[in-house]
């Protein structure tokens, strides 16, 4: 009896630990997963052994042929003058430097001279940065036809690991999402996602691999929602069962998400964002017909179509066409409002800016022309010099390719904020000057292909602006700007910081939160200062009048605004018209600012402090 109670003991206890060692309730996938890598360890490197040649030198002198210093480089040829200064220092690399050559006996010459003395086989060890492991992001059970990610279950998130190096693999995939815990063996991991609110819910995640590291953690914000009202207990509905599902990350690997959504972690609506922050199909379903009288004044002046039938050669006063101008020129205004319609949407296409935006803006900044303006407004998003100063700073993937083809790569590697001003000043000049159209020897006098690549420029500009104001807001509240704002009103709050400057913008917003009024548009709209209050139209054309599909014309055509003289290559102001309001606001009492400038596609940029120890590298990224 004694040994049978004992036996039965054993076996209850043995099974209670068995109970706690393996909860089969719970999937494998939310099994506990380990500490996150810290940021320090994320270095993947491998010294090499390799063999080379080594070539040995003396630097003698003439006059005594005497050795002052010995020597061995790596590659064939003469010594640079960099590998003199390395083993022999400043002193003899500068004497070997100035020696001229010797015409006369050796004895009698001064300076120094390079003798070749051998060659040997040699090894040496070499440090390699090899790539990290990485994980990309996928939804399964979903369409990516248009609606994209609407989903006929629940979806399931797909985590894929990546190693890049042979012979070695990924042994997990772990993280957390919405606040559990999950981990995966080998490179595949699938989550079945459940709804969620409206923000979504966050997850982390990160790859351990055979090389004994992990790859970076990264983050990504998934939304599931519900389409109809399948949902709805009272509604009796027959609708099926239909999700719509999203994914905010970098390392995102299905349709492309709405442009700046990953940047300010704010979502668009269910079913896709309002007309004028989309892309279409086609690029002729970007086709406008809009009476653009500046534009067709400019075709007038210019030659390119003739009005001399019409009352005072169709131009008004002020340099615009009159009813019969335009009449006139309709077909010419016609094709040439959607002459970048293609070009346009391929820029969509490639950066994720909205090419309806982009077409708005452009019949708002330019009416479609793409040369010179007053005060030296260039492109069709109407750039200016300074104004080139937000996309340098803000958009550092745009910096790192435009700036090794004006300065060294070295001068680059510093950023732009860490930039000597004349390397700046060098930089927006040279990327002003790209971005300019206007060319003599061209028919119209417009070079179009560089009135393409301001198309572009002005994407990364857009780009750049959404980062910028991602920091303002964060700056202000400590707060991802998704969790403030709707990603529409962010767009509006982009479209005011392009055009009226960082200082206004912040100023407004700040006043906004010390009210402790929600952030939209028309609370910010209410509260711009008041030399930063044509921006409140600015952004209402584009935005909501008519769904910014029909800009209204441009203050070139306000009565009495003076009219642009058209010049070969361009057109000049015969005086500078008041296009925006002034960069230039005081900021309130106690205010620092301590955003980065901006575009200015009209008037001079705001004058911000700069960041503490001279400025960052690159602009730093908000949580």
């Amino acid at each position: 009896m004694r040994q049978r109670l004992w036996a039965l003991s054993m076996l209850i206890i043995l099974l209670a630990s068995a109970a706690f060692a393996l909860p089969a309730a719970v999937p494998a996938a939310f099994a506990q997963a380990e500490t996150p890598p810290a940021e320090e360890e994320l270095n993947r490197e491998v010294t090499l052994t390799i063999d080379y040649t080594a070539y040995e030198w003396w630097l003698v002198r003439w006059r005594d042929n005497e050795p002052v210093c010995y020597f061995w480089v790596d590659h064939e040829g003469l010594p640079t003058e960099d590998d003199i200064r390395s083993y022999c220092g400043d002193v003899l690399a500068g004497q070997w430097r100035s020696t001229r050559p010797c015409l006369t006996e050796p004895g009698q010459c001064a300076g120094l001279y390079l003798h070749p003395l051998g060659t040997h086989p040699d090894q040496r060890e070499v440090t390699v940065e090899l790539p990290l492991p990485s994980v990309w992001v996928t939804l399964e059970g979903c369409s990516n036809e248009t609606p994209r990610n609407t989903c006929a279950s629940l979806p399931t998130l797909v985590l894929t690991g990546e190693e890049p190096l042979p012979n070695e693999a990924i042994i997990t995939i772990q993280g957390v999402i919405d606040g559990r815990p999950f981990s995966c063996s080998g490179d595949t991991c699938r989550l079945p996602l459940q709804p969620t609110g409206t923000r979504g819910v966050s997850v982390q995640f990160w790859a351990e691999s055979t090389f004994g590291d992990a790859s970076e953690v990264y983050t990504a914000l998934v939304r599931v929602r519900p389409q109809g009202s399948f949902m709805d207990p009272d509604a009796r509905s027959d609708e099926p069962q239909l999700w719509y599902a999203d994914v905010l990350s970098s390392q995102w690997r299905g349709a492309p998400a709405a442009s700046c959504a990953d940047t300010w972690g704010a979502f668009p609506p269910i079913g896709g964002p309002e007309p004028w922050l989309t892309t279409p199909d086609r690029p002729e379903d970007l086709f406008s017909d809009l009476e653009l009288y500046y534009l067709a004044g400019i075709l007038i002046r210019n030659g390119t179509v003739d009005a001399s039938s019409c009352p005072a050669g169709g131009l008004t006063a002020d340099g615009v066409a009159n009813e019969c101008g335009l009449e006139v020129a309709e077909p010419a205004v016609l094709e040439w409002q959607n002459r970048f319609d293609t070009e346009i949407w391929q820029v969509a296409r490639d950066t994720g800016v909205p090419a309806q935006l982009m077409k708005n803006v452009f019949s708002r900044e330019s009416q479609l022309w793409p040369g010179i303006y007053a005060d030296d407004h260039a492109g069709l998003g109407q750039l200016t010099e300074q104004g080139t100063d937000a996309m340098l700073l803000w958009n550092r993937s745009f910096y790192d390719q435009f700036c090794p083809l004006v300065l060294h790569q070295a001068s680059c590697d510093l950023g732009y904020g860490n930039l000597d001003p004349s390397l700046q000043e060098m930089l927006r000049g040279a990327l002003f000057r790209k971005v300019d159209a206007s060319c003599p020897d061209c028919p119209d006098g417009i070079d179009l292909t560089q009135a393409a690549f301001s198309v572009r420029v002005f994407a990364e500009g857009l780009q750049a602006n959404c980062e910028q104001v991602g920091r303002i807001l964060f700056n202000l509240t400590q707060r991802s700007p998704g969790d403030l704002a709707s990603y529409e009103d962010l767009w509006r709050l982009t479209l005011a910081n392009y055009n009226a400057g960082p200082g206004c913008l912040r100023d407004a917003v700040e006043e906004v939160f010390d009210r402790g009024e929600p952030l939209t548009w028309d609370s910010v709209a209410a509260r711009l200062p008041e030399g930063c209050a044509l921006a409140v139209p600015y952004v209402e054309d584009i935005s909501r009048e008519l769904s910014g599909i029909v800009p209204t014309p441009t203050s070139w055509v306000y009565p009495g605004q003076p009219p642009p003289q058209v010049t070969p290559g361009g057109v000049t102001p015969t005086a500078t018209p008041t296009r925006s309001p002034t960069r230039g606001v005081t900021p309130a009492p106690g205010t620092t600012r301590t955003s980065a400038p901006t575009i200015t596609p009209s008037g001079p940029t705001v004058t911000v402090a700069p960041y503490p120890g001279g400025g960052p590298t690159q602009p730093p990224a908000y949580p």
